[in-house]
C-alpha cells in the first residue's frame, strides 16, 4: 500500500488558509499518513497540530521553515543567491531556549515589517490601520496575506492572485523584503532544537546550474543535511537533477507540496512536481524521521 507524506506544508500560523486543526484534518483526509508543519519563522501552530495529529492517528514531524540572509548564505557576498533563501528545521524541539528566543527575534522583524508595508500602503492612499488587518488573520500571525485579503475588501483587486501580482509580489510597491536570520545562526538553532536543516526548494535560489552544484556544497560543508529536490514550484526534470546532486554530496533528499490553502490553489497536499505523490520512502531514506511513520501505524 502506496503511503503519502508531505514534509512542506503551511498553516494559519503564517500565510496559510487551514489552521492547523484543519490542516491535519485534510491531509487525514486525502489518505497522508505523515506530515510536516513548517510555517513561516514560526512555531505557533505546532502544539495544536501536534495535538491534532494524535487525535487523528497521523504521524506528525514539527518543523519550521526560516528565512535566511541570503547575502550571508556563503562567503564571499559576491556568490550570494539572487532569489529566496529558505531552510527547512525538520523534527524540532520548539521549545528549546536558543530557537525560542530566534522565532521572538523574527516574530520583532516580521512586526516591523508589516507596519513598513502599513506606510507603504498610505503613500498609495490606501488607508488602514493595523488593527484592521490583523482583524483579518482571525487571531493568528498578521502577513502579506492580510495585506491581500485587505485589497480585496476595498476592491482594489479583485483575488488575492491579484493582490500579489499588483501589489505585494517581490518588486511590487508593497513588497517589503523579510529580514532573515544568518546562515550559520539558523543551522544552529535547529539543531540544538533536535531538528534537520533541509534546504527549502533549491532552484527559488536563482542560481544557474553552473553554480548551484557548488553552492550548495559549501552550505554542506558548513552543516547542511539536505535539500528539498522534489518541490512543486520546480520542473521534474530540475528536481532529478537536485536529487542526483544532494546523493552525490551525501545530503537528505526530501519533497514538500508547499501546500498553502486557498492562497495556493495550485498546490496540493501530498503532492510535489509532476503532480507526484511523495511517498513514505523520503522518510525510509532519513533514520531521524522514520520515527514518525512508526507513529502513524
Amino acid at each position: 500500500m502506496l503511503i503519502m507524506v508531505d514534509l512542506h506544508t503551511h498553516s494559519t500560523a503564517s500565510d496559510g488558509s487551514y489552521s492547523p486543526t484543519e490542516l491535519v484534518a485534510l491531509a487525514k483526509s486525502r489518505g497522508l499518513s505523515v506530515l510536516a508543519l513548517t510555517d513561516h519563522d514560526t512555531s505557533m501552530g505546532l502544539e495544536e497540530a501536534g495535538i491534532a495529529a494524535k487525535e487523528a492517528g497521523l504521524g506528525f514531524i514539527p518543523g519550521i521553515e526560516l528565512e535566511i540572509s541570503s547575502e550571508t548564505g556563503v562567503k564571499p557576498p559576491e556568490e550570494a543567491a539572487a532569489g529566496e533563501f529558505h531552510l527547512l528545521g525538520l523534527g524540532i524541539n520548539h521549545r528549546e531556549p536558543a530557537f525560542a528566543e530566534a522565532v521572538v527575534t523574527l516574530a520583532r522583524r516580521r512586526k516591523e515589517r508589516n507596519l513598513e508595508i502599513l506606510k507603504r500602503m498610505e503613500e498609495l492612499n490606501i488607508k488602514a490601520d493595523y488593527e484592521e488587518v490583523a482583524a483579518l488573520s482571525g487571531g493568528h500571525i498578521v502577513g502579506r496575506p492580510h495585506f491581500a485579503s485587505l485589497l480585496v475588501k476595498r476592491r482594489i483587486v479583485k483575488d488575492l492572485e491579484q493582490a500579489f501580482d499588483r501589489y505585494l509580489g517581490k518588486g511590487r510597491p508593497l513588497y517589503v523584503p523579510k529580514v532573515g536570520l544568518e546562515f550559520d545562526h539558523a543551522l544552529s538553532i535547529i539543531k540544538k532544537a533536535g531538528g534537520l536543516a533541509i534546504l527549502a526548494h533549491p532552484m527559488s535560489l536563482y542560481l544557474a546550474w553552473g553554480r548551484l552544484p557548488k553552492y550548495i556544497e559549501r552550505l554542506r560543508d558548513r552543516g547542511l543535511q539536505g535539500i528539498e529536490a522534489w518541490h512543486p514550484g520546480a520542473k521534474v526534470r530540475d528536481c532529478k537533477r537536485l536529487e542526483i546532486l544532494g546523493k552525490s554530496l551525501g545530503l537528505y533528499i526530501t519533497a514538500g507540496s508547499d501546500f498553502h490553502g486557498k492562497a495556493r490553489p495550485d498546490r496540493k497536499l501530498g503532492i510535489t512536481a509532476g503532480n507526484r505523490k511523495i511517498e513514505s520512502s523520503f522518510l525510509d531514506a532519513i533514520p531521524e524521521l522514520t520515527k514518525y511513520i512508526a507513529a502513524a501505524a
